[in-house]
């Protein structure tokens, strides 16, 4: 049995990727409020298209998302974004964590494509 499925969330964890990293195609973002009691907090929370789970936005990679598409996030809705796992360090621990990334853009053959 593993742990993590036996408390099954509406929102996206780290061990949700598999240790991959998932390219998504931006739904939308809605408001919702997210813990309970002293814990309840309201936060964005970013949908894909095609997946179930939600994506709760930090401020990192809120900004992340901010840079490349704009403030506005209405207007990110059918944006690319890859989402992968990762690590942080939270309260003096290191926890796992989910981080996003604009995907480059594919270079058409013979322009900008750069070689190493």
């Amino acid at each position: 049995m593993n742990i993590n499925e036996t408390f099954p969330s509406k929102y996206l964890k780290s061990h949700d990727l598999k240790g991959q990293a998932v390219p998504v195609t931006i739904e939308g973002v809605s408001v919702e409020e997210l813990g309970e009691g002293d814990e309840k907090t309201t936060k964005p929370v970013l949908y894909f298209q095609g997946k179930e789970k939600g994506l709760a936005l930090n401020k990192t990679n809120a900004k992340m998302i901010a840079e490349s598409y704009g403030d506005e996030t209405d207007d990110w809705a059918g944006k690319p974004l890859e989402v992968y796992p990762d690590k942080t360090p939270f309260r003096g621990e290191i926890v796992d964590c989910i981080r996003v990334r604009v995907p480059a853009p594919v270079a058409s053959e013979g322009q900008g494509a750069v070689g190493f």
